[in-house]
C-alpha cells in the first residue's frame, strides 16, 4: 500500500473575489502535491471556500442578493480560477454543502457531550471583518486588521478553551515541528502562555450559518464551522468515513500567517475536546506585498491572477485559450516559488515578474532546451544520439557527476519547503549545461578533426545536454507543470504525468529515442507585457463580484454605512494623510444622507482626491521654527523601556536589489529572530556568522523590501560614516540583557 500524504489550503472566505495572495497559497500546495504524487505517495489535496458568517450576510445584503446567491457566485470564481490554472486539487469543499453541515453539527454535539461546551452570554467587542472576538474597550480597533470592532451582547454557547492551555503547551513541546516557521511558533506559544479564555462558539444576532443541533436560534461560530472542513471533507461524520480513516491526520495545513492562531490554538483544542487526532504540521507563509506595500482594497493595489494569465497568454496567440492560461500559470507559479522565500513576506510587481521570466525561463531553461533539441534535429535527424556508438563517452564532462548531487540538494530543499533554494539549485544546473554547450561548441567544425571525430564529440555533448534536461525537467515539473510536460514530450518520453520520477539516474534517456514535435517554450516578454498587465489589472478589478446598483431602501443605506465605516478604518490604518481620509469619509456619509433626504443634506465642498497612487499635501507646517534645537533628554524610566539583548548571528545574506541591507537570523538563546540591518556596505555576510551583537529586542516589527524585521542591530557611526557594530571584550552569554 502506498504511503499517504494529505495536505490542505485554508478555505477561502467568499467576501471578495480571489486575488494573488490566495493564488500563492494554492499554487504552493499544488506544487507540493504534484511532487508527492511523482514520488509515488497516495496524495490528497483539499481546498475550498468558507461561506458563512455575519460578514457574508452583510456583503450579500449590500450586493442586493441572498447570502447563498452571493456565496455561489464568489465560490464559483475561486473554483473557476483554480481550474483555469490547472491546479490538481482532489476535493473542493464548500461550507454550505449538506455533507459539511451534517458533520459540523455532529462535531459540535460531540464536544458538548464531552463536557467542553456550556451556555452563557457574551458582551464585548467583535470584528466582523475577521470574525474575531476581541478583548478591548468599545470602539477599539481590531488588533489584526485595524478596523473598528462592534459591541456584541448576546446569548452564546462557550467552548472551554481555558481547559486546554497546559495540554496545548505540552503538545507544542512534544511536537516541535507542529508549527512552522519558528517565528510563528514563538508567537503562538507566547499567546497561549499569556492565558486562554473560554471562547464563544455560537451567535444569535444573525442566522447565516449552521444551526446548533437542538437549539437552532444559535448558529455555530464561523471559525469552528470553517476549521472543521479538514475532517468533514474526507468524510468524518458521514456514512462513509473510509477516506477520513485513510488520510487523517493531515500531514500539512498550509495557511497565511494572519490565521496562525486559529489553526494552532483553536483547531487543536477543538480536536482534543472531540477526542480526534491532531494534524501533523501547520505551516504559515508570509504576506505577498505589491511593490513593497501590503495589498488592500483601499490602496487599489489588489493583483489578480487572471491578469497574469491573460497578459502572458498574449505571448502565444496561436494557442487555444486554455493552453494560453496554462502557459501564463507557469510563469506566475515559477515567479512566486522562486522569488519569494517561503515563510517570509514577499514582494510582487509586474516588472519583477517579467524580469524573472525572461532571465530564468526564456533565456535560461527555454533557451537550453531549444538549442539542444534543435542541434539533435540538425545533426542526428531528431534521434537521441548514442555517444558510445559514436566512439564517445558520456563522462566527457562533470555534468553526469554533478546532476545526482543537484537532485539530492533539490529534494532536501523542496521537502523542507525552501522552494526558492531548490529552484536555485535546478537553475544552477541549467547554467552549467548551457556553459558546457558553449565551451564545447558542437556546432563548429574543428579544423584538424575527422568527420567521425566530430560526430563523436557532438554525440557526447548533445546526449549529455539532453539527459541533463530530462533530469532537470523531472525536478521542476511540480513548479512549471505545463512547460515540463511539453519538454518531456519533445524529448520523446510521452506523458510526464505517467512517468516514474522517483529514482532519477543518469542514463535514463535511451539513445535512439525519437524526439517529439519541437515548439518554442518561452517567447521573450517585452515592456508591452508589463503595460498590458497593468491595463488588464484595471479592467479585472473594475466591477466587484455580485455588485448590484445601490438600493435606496433603509436596509441598503445601513449596509452602505457599514461599508463606509470599514473603509474609514482601513484608510486610517494605511493612509499617510489621516485628515484627507476623514474628509473623504465625511463626504461619503453626506452623500448617503443626501440620497436619503432628497438632496438636502450638507456636503463638504472640494473633497480631497484619494485616487489610488495619489497623496494629498499634509497640513501646512507652522511658519516659524525655533532658532536652535532644544536639548532633548529622556528619563531613566524611558530608557528602561528599551530592551537591549546579546544575540549571535547564525545566518547572514544580502537582500536582493538592496545594496545596503543584510538579512540576519540571530539567536537570542530563547528564540531566533530575523532582522534586517543596513550594514552591507561595511560588513560582508560571511564575516558576521557567529559574531555576538547587541539588538533592540522589543522594537515593533517593520517590513523592509518585503521582509519582516523583528528588532534592530545596534551600531555606532558618525553621520555619513561607516557603521561599526557594538560588541564585547569579555565573553557574554547569548540572550543576556544590557542594563
Amino acid at each position: 500500500m502506498a504511503e499517504k500524504f494529505y495536505l490542505t489550503t485554508p478555505i477561502y472566505y467568499v467576501n471578495a473575489r480571489p486575488h494573488i495572495g490566495h493564488t500563492y497559497t494554492t499554487v504552493v500546495a499544488d506544487a507540493i502535491a504534484r511532487r508527492k504524487r511523482s514520488l509515488g505517495l497516495d496524495t490528497w489535496l483539499l481546498t475550498g471556500t468558507d461561506e458563512h458568517g455575519q460578514k457574508i450576510e452583510r456583503s450579500a445584503r449590500q450586493a442586493g442578493c441572498s447570502p447563498q446567491e452571493f456565496a455561489d457566485r464568489v465560490s464559483a470564481e475561486f473554483r473557476g480560477l483554480w481550474d483555469r490554472m490547472g491546479l490538481t486539487y482532489d476535493d473542493f469543499i464548500r461550507t454550505t454543502e449538506p455533507r459539511h453541515k451534517q458533520a459540523v453539527q455532529k462535531l459540535f454535539a460531540l464536544i458538548r457531550d464531552n463536557g467542553y461546551i456550556y451556555k452563557g452570554s457574551y458582551t464585548g467587542q467583535y470584528c466582523v471583518y475577521d470574525e474575531l472576538y476581541v478583548e478591548a474597550p468599545p470602539g477599539a480597533p481590531c488588533p489584526d486588521c485595524g478596523r473598528p470592532t462592534e459591541t456584541v451582547s448576546e446569548e452564546n454557547y462557550f467552548f472551554k478553551l481555558s481547559a486546554f492551555e497546559r495540554r496545548l503547551l505540552e503538545f507544542y513541546e512534544e511536537h516541535p515541528d507542529f508549527i512552522r516557521p519558528e517565528t510563528r511558533r514563538n508567537e503562538v506559544i507566547a499567546f497561549v502562555k499569556s492565558g486562554l479564555r473560554d471562547l464563544s462558539v455560537s451567535r444569535t444576532s444573525f442566522n447565516w450559518g449552521i444551526p446548533v443541533p437542538g437549539d437552532e436560534k444559535h448558529v455555530i461560530y464561523v471559525w469552528m464551522d470553517a476549521l472543521a472542513n479538514y475532517v468533514t471533507a474526507p468524510g468524518w461524520g458521514s456514512d462513509d468515513p473510509s477516506r477520513y480513516d485513510k488520510f487523517w491526520p493531515a500531514d500539512l495545513h498550509m495557511v497565511g500567517k494572519e490565521i496562525s492562531r486559529f489553526h494552532c490554538v483553536y483547531w487543536p483544542a477543538f480536536l482534543m475536546a472531540a477526542g480526534l487526532p491532531l494534524p501533523k504540521s501547520v505551516v504559515a507563509h508570509g504576506w505577498l506585498l505589491f511593490e513593497e506595500s501590503k495589498m488592500s482594497k483601499s490602496r487599489g493595489n489588489i493583483v489578480r491572477a487572471e491578469t497574469i494569465l491573460e497578459g502572458f497568454g498574449a505571448l502565444k496567440p496561436g494557442l487555444p485559450r486554455a493552453e494560453q492560461d496554462l502557459f501564463g500559470a507557469d510563469a506566475l507559479r515559477y515567479f512566486l516559488m522562486r522569488e519569494i522565500v517561503f515563510g517570509q513576506d514577499g514582494s510582487f510587481s509586474f516588472d519583477a515578474l517579467v524580469q524573472r521570466y525572461n532571465s530564468d525561463l526564456a533565456n535560461g531553461y527555454g533557451n537550453l532546451v531549444s538549442r539542444t533539441l534543435a542541434m539533435i534535429g540538425r545533426y542526428f535527424g531528431g534521434v537521441v544520439p548514442d555517444p558510445v556508438g559514436h566512439g564517445g563517452t558520456t563522462q566527457a564532462s562533470s555534468i553526469p557527476v554533478e546532476m545526482p548531487k543537484a537532485i539530492g540538494a533539490f529534494a532536501q530543499s523542496f521537502d523542507a519547503l525552501d522552494f526558492s533554494r531548490a529552484l536555485e539549485t535546478a537553475w544552477a544546473m541549467v547554467a552549467a549545461v548551457d556553459g558546457y554547450l558553449t565551451a564545447t561548441a558542437p556546432w563548429k567544425q574543428a579544423g584538424s578533426v575527422t568527420d567521425e571525430q566530430q560526430a563523436s564529440l557532438r554525440a557526447t555533448v548533445l546526449y549529455t545536454a539532453a539527459e541533463a534536461i530530462r533530469m532537470i525537467t523531472a525536478l521542476v515539473y511540480p513548479v512549471i507543470p505545463d512547460a515540463a510536460a511539453r519538454v518531456w514530450a519533445q524529448l520523446g518520453l510521452g506523458d510526464i504525468r505517467k512517468a516514474d520520477l522517483k529514482d532519477l539516474r543518469w542514463g535514463g534517456l535511451e539513445p535512439g529515442t525519437k524526439l517529439g514535435e519541437f515548439a518554442p517554450l518561452f517567447p521573450r516578454a517585452d515592456k508591452e507585457t508589463i503595460t498590458r498587465m497593468t491595463e488588464l489589472e484595471q479592467k479585472n478589478n473594475a466591477p466587484a463580484i455580485g455588485k448590484a446598483p445601490e438600493r435606496k431602501s433603509a436596509e441598503g443605506r445601513i449596509s452602505k454605512l457599514h461599508s463606509l465605516i470599514d473603509g474609514l478604518a482601513v484608510a486610517l490604518t494605511e493612509s499617510t494623510n489621516e485628515t484627507a481620509a476623514i474628509l473623504a469619509f465625511e463626504s461619503a456619509i453626506a452623500e448617503t444622507l443626501r440620497e436619503a433626504g432628497g438632496g438636502n443634506a450638507a456636503r463638504p465642498s472640494s473633497p480631497p482626491n484619494l485616487a489610488p497612487g495619489t497623496q494629498n499635501p499634509p497640513p501646512t507646517a507652522p511658519a516659524v521654527a525655533p532658532t536652535s534645537a532644544p536639548e532633548r533628554k529622556i528619563g531613566i524610566d524611558d530608557f528602561a523601556k528599551v530592551e537591549l539583548r546579546v544575540a549571535q548571528v547564525k545566518v547572514a545574506e544580502r537582500v536582493p536589489r538592496a545594496d545596503k541591507l543584510l538579512r540576519l537570523e540571530v539567536d537570542l538563546g530563547y528564540e531566533t529572530r530575523q532582522i534586517l540591518a543596513g550594514i552591507a556596505e561595511a560588513y560582508t555576510p560571511e564575516s558576521l556568522i557567529g559574531r555576538k551583537v547587541v539588538i533592540v529586542a522589543n522594537l515593533a516589527p517593520r517590513k523592509l523590501r518585503g521582509y519582516e524585521s523583528n528588532g534592530m542591530i545596534v551600531a555606532a557611526s558618525v553621520e555619513g560614516g561607516r557603521p561599526v557594530l557594538a560588541g564585547f571584550l569579555e565573553d557574554v552569554e547569548i540572550g543576556a540583557r544590557l542594563k
